[in-house]
C-alpha cells in the first residue's frame, strides 16, 4: 500500500519510491498538512506538528485551546476568513453574498489506480496497481459545498497528482472566486524561488532568486500559458545544485490562465500555492453542480534539480503523453518554413523533398500558406481548403508526390485563429471572442475563435478532420499565435462572461481530443509561435511542441536547457536552419547548429536546394548520425553538465536507461585567447563498467568518466561543439 490510514491519530500517510506526504486531521475535522519531503517509514510521530499560542492578532477559532490558530498552522486547502489570513486555496461566494467558509472532514475512500479528470488532461495509469488515489471529501456546512481533494501516489515515479472537485451540494447559487489545484505550507523560508521566464524567441529562461516576506508569483493572464511565464515553479533550498540538496516541484497541466505563488508570513513559514489564475475568473456553480480543477503535478527530489528533471521526464514521458508515438522514434524531418515563407507552388516543394529524400530525411512538413488565399499572414485563417493557385492538383497530388520519395507528408494548421478577411469571419462575425460594441483587437491580422462555443468546436473539428481525411497526412503542426483580448462570448450570459477562457480551454481539449483520437496515426506537434503553450496540459494530446521560433543554435542553448528542467527531451522540436539565422542575424557553423538540434526532435527549416555539395554531405552525416543516437535522445535519461546560464559554456547529455549507451553534447560559445585546460565529468553511467568512445579505440571506466573526466578538445573561433558517444563493452 501505498497510502496508509492511521485511524487513531488520523492520519494519511502518502508514499512515493523516495518521499512521504502526510496529512492529519484535527479537532472536528480540520485537514492539517503535517509533512511532505523525504520518505519516513511511519507516521505521525511526536512533535510532527507545532502548537504554540501567539498574539491575539492570530485569533483562535476554539476558546478551549489557544494554541490554535489557522493563521500559523500549517493548512491542507486554506480558506480566508476564519483566523487564517493568508491566500487561500479557494473562495466562494454565497448566496448572501458573504465568503465565509469552513471545510471540514466528511469522508474519505482509497482507491486502486487513478480516475480520469473529466473534461481535462491529466496523467494516467495503464494497471491499476500502478498507483493509489486519496479521495479526501471535506464539507461546509453553511453553504453545503463539497470539496474531494485527489492525491494520487505512484508506484514508479516520485510525483504526486493533486486535483480538487468543488461540488455544490446545497439548495442556492454559488460563485466560485478562487479555486487553485493544491497548496503546500512549509515549515519556514529558506528556498530559493525557481521558474522559467522570457518572451516570444527566448523562452524559458531559468530565473532563481531568495524567497523574501511577502508574495513570489508567476502568472499568465494571457489566455494560454504563454511565453512569458511557464506553468512551473520549484523551491530549492539555497545550496541545491543539479547533484545535491532538496527541490519540490509544482507543475500544472493546464494551458490557460494560471498563478503559482509562495507567500512567506510573519512566522516565516512558506504557502505554496498554484492552479487557474483567480484574475478576470469566476465560475456559476448552481445547485448540483461541479467544478474541477486542473491536475498538479508535485515532485520532490532529494538528489537536486537533475533528480527532480529526471522524475517529471519519466512521467511525463510515459504517462502524460499518450498515443502510438509515445513509444516510437519520431521521424527526421524538413520544414518548408524559413525556406520559402508563403512563396511556394507544388513544384518547389518535390524539389526541397526530393534532396531531402537524398540526404536521408524522412518527413516533408508543408507549413503556412496552402489554403485560403494567403499569400501573407493577414488573410484566409478558417478558410480550411486549398489554395488552387498554389497546389491546382490539391493536397493529395503534393502528398503523393512527396510520398513516393519515400518521405511522410506532414501539414501546419492554425484552427483556434480565424481572419477578419476570410469567408468563415464573413458568414460568422459572431464566431471570434469579442465583446459587443468594443473594438476586436488584431495580432498578426488575426481574431481567436470563440472555443468556449460548442458550434465553433464542431466547425473545426469537421474542417480539419475534412483536410486531414483528403490525403495521406501523417504529421500535423498545430499553431497558435496570439493571445486573448476581449475575452467575452456571444453565448454566455452576463453571470458567465468571466467563465469564457477557462470554457475556451475546456472546448480546446475537446477539440483536441476528439481529432487526435480520430487520427492516431498522425504525429502531432503543438505551436504557439513556438513556446507560447509548451505546457504538460498539450503534451497529453501531442507528444512534442516546437520549443520555439528561434531557431538560432546559440539561444536554443538557454531555452532547450530551461525547458528540460520539467519537460523530457522526446517533447521538444529542434531544427537546424539557415545562417545569417532569421531571428538574430547571427552565423553559426552547419555543425554546431546540429549539435545543438539533435538533442531534441531532429529535423531541418532551410531551403535544401542552395546547399552546397560540402553542406549536404555534413547534412547526410548529421543525418545518420542523428538516427544512430536518436532512441537515447528521446527515451534515454537526460542530465544537465553545464549551464549556459552560468559560463561561456553549455553541455548535456543523454544515457539510456541500462546505462549501456550515452551521447553528450559541449557547446562553446566565445572563443578564448590562450585559454587554460579545461575537463568535462560526464553523468549517468555505471561507475563499474567500461566504456568505449565510439569511432576509437579509447576505453574508460564509468568511473573515470564520471569523477575525473575528459579534457575538452582546443575549439578555436566562436560558436562551436564537440560531442561524445559511448557504448558499454
Amino acid at each position: 500500500m501505498a497510502i496508509h490510514y492511521d485511524l487513531e491519530h488520523r492520519v494519511f500517510h502518502l508514499q512515493t519510491p523516495n518521499s512521504s506526504y502526510v496529512i492529519q486531521l484535527i479537532r472536528d475535522g480540520v485537514p492539517v498538512h503535517a509533512y511532505w519531503g523525504r520518505k519516513v517509514t511511519n507516521a505521525p510521530w511526536p512533535g510532527m506538528l507545532k502548537y504554540e499560542e501567539r498574539a491575539s492578532f492570530s485569533p483562535n477559532p476554539y476558546p478551549d485551546d489557544r494554541s490554535i490558530s489557522f493563521d500559523t498552522l500549517p493548512q491542507e486547502y486554506a480558506a480566508y476568513g476564519a483566523s487564517d489570513f493568508r491566500h487561500p486555496a479557494y473562495q466562494v461566494q454565497l448566496a448572501d453574498g458573504t465568503t465565509i467558509t469552513e471545510l471540514l472532514y466528511e469522508s474519505h475512500r482509497i482507491v486502486a489506480g487513478k480516475p480520469l479528470l473529466e473534461g481535462l488532461p491529466a496523467t494516467y495509469v495503464e494497471n491499476q496497481d500502478e498507483a493509489e488515489t486519496l479521495e479526501l471529501t471535506l464539507h461546509d456546512a453553511k453553504s453545503g459545498l463539497k470539496v474531494i481533494l485527489s492525491y494520487t501516489v505512484f508506484a514508479s515515479h516520485d510525483a504526486i497528482a493533486r486535483s480538487v472537485k468543488l461540488i455544490n451540494a446545497g439548495t442556492q447559487s454559488l460563485r466560485l472566486l478562487r479555486a487553485l489545484s493544491g497548496s503546500v505550507d512549509f515549515k519556514h523560508d529558506r528556498y530559493d524561488f525557481i521558474q522559467l521566464s522570457g518572451a516570444w524567441a527566448r523562452e524559458r529562461d531559468v530565473v532563481r532568486r531568495r524567497l523574501r516576506s511577502g508574495m513570489t508569483a508567476i502568472e499568465s493572464r494571457r489566455g494560454s500559458s504563454s511565453h512569458q511565464q511557464n506553468p512551473f515553479i520549484a523551491l530549492a533550498s539555497p545550496e541545491a545544485d543539479e547533484d545535491h540538496g532538496e527541490v519540490y516541484g509544482f507543475s500544472l497541466v493546464y494551458s490557460g490562465n494560471f498563478i503559482a505563488q509562495a507567500e512567506v508570513d510573519q512566522f516565516k513559514t512558506t504557502r505554496v500555492s498554484m492552479g487557474i489564475n483567480p484574475f478576470d475568473f469566476n465560475w456559476l456553480l448552481e445547485a448540483g453542480e461541479a467544478f474541477q480543477t486542473p491536475e498538479l503535478i508535485m515532485v520532490y527530489s532529494n538528489g537536486g534539480l537533475g533528480e527532480m528533471s529526471r522524475s517529471y521526464h519519466r512521467l511525463y514521458r510515459t504517462r502524460l503523453c499518450r498515443g502510438q508515438y509515445r513509444d516510437q522514434t519520431r521521424p527526421v524531418l524538413v520544414n518548408n518554413w524559413e525556406a520559402t515563407y508563403f512563396q511556394f507552388n507544388a513544384e518547389k516543394i518535390e524539389s526541397i523533398a526530393k534532396v531531402g529524400q537524398e540526404l536521408g530525411i524522412e518527413l516533408f512538413v508543408l507549413d503556412d500558406g496552402w489554403f485560403g488565399h494567403r499569400d501573407s499572414d493577414n488573410s484566409s485563417l478558417g478558410d480550411w481548403t486549398v489554395d488552387q493557385n498554389k497546389l491546382p492538383n490539391g493536397l493529395e497530388d503534393l502528398a503523393r508526390r512527396v510520398n513516393k520519395l519515400d518521405m511522410q507528408f506532414g501539414l501546419w494548421f492554425e484552427p483556434e485563429m480565424i481572419s477578419p478577411d476570410s469567408e468563415l469571419y464573413r458568414a460568422h462575425p459572431d464566431w471570434c471572442l469579442h465583446v459587443p460594441d468594443v473594438r476586436r483587437t488584431e495580432g498578426r491580422s488575426q481574431l481567436i475563435l470563440d472555443l468556449s462555443r460548442q458550434d465553433v468546436c464542431d466547425y473545426i473539428i469537421d474542417a480539419v478532420s475534412s483536410v486531414l481525411r483528403s490525403a495521406p497526412i501523417q504529421y500535423v503542426k498545430w499553431d497558435m499565435n496570439r493571445n486573448m483580448t476581449e475575452i467575452g462570448s456571444a453565448l454566455l450570459p452576463p453571470e458567465r462572461q468571466r467563465e469564457t477562457a477557462h470554457r475556451y480551454m475546456l472546448g480546446l481539449y475537446r477539440v483536441l481530443e476528439e481529432i487526435t483520437s480520430a487520427f492516431p496515426h498522425i504525429l502531432f506537434e503543438s505551436c504557439s509561435g513556438g513556446g507560447g503553450r509548451f505546457d504538460p496540459g498539450m503534451l497529453y494530446y501531442m507528444p512534442q511542441t516546437w520549443t520555439s521560433d528561434n531557431t538560432d543554435a546559440v539561444t536554443r542553448l538557454r531555452i532547450q536547457y530551461g525547458t528540460s528542467l520539467v519537460y523530457p527531451i522526446s517533447t521538444m522540436g529542434a531544427h537546424v536552419s539557415a545562417v545569417p539565422n532569421h531571428q538574430v542575424n547571427r552565423i553559426t557553423s552547419l555543425k554546431t547548429r546540429g549539435d545543438v538540434a539533435m538533442s531534441g526532435n531532429f529535423g531541418y527549416e532551410l531551403d535544401l536546394t542552395q546547399m552546397s555539395e560540402e553542406e549536404k554531405t555534413e547534412v547526410k552525416r548529421q543525418v545518420k548520425q542523428y538516427k544512430e543516437i536518436r532512441h537515447l535522445v528521446q527515451f534515454g535519461q537526460f542530465y544537465r553538465l553545464r549551464s549556459p546560464f552560468e559560463g561561456n559554456d553549455t553541455a548535456w547529455m543523454m544515457v539510456s536507461e541500462d546505462r549501456s549507451e550515452a551521447f553528450a553534447v559541449y557547446v562553446r560559445v566565445l572563443g578564448e585567447p590562450n585559454a587554460p585546460h579545461d575537463w568535462l565529468k560526464f553523468k549517468g553511467l555505471d561507475a563499474n563498467a567500461q566504456y568505449r568512445l565510439v569511432d576509437s579505440d579509447d576505453v574508460y571506466g564509468g568511473d573515470q568518466l564520471m569523477y575525473a573526466g575528459l579534457p575538452i578538445p582546443r575549439l578555436y573561433g566562436d560558436y562551436l561543439s564537440y560531442v561524445w558517444r559511448f557504448e558499454r563493452v
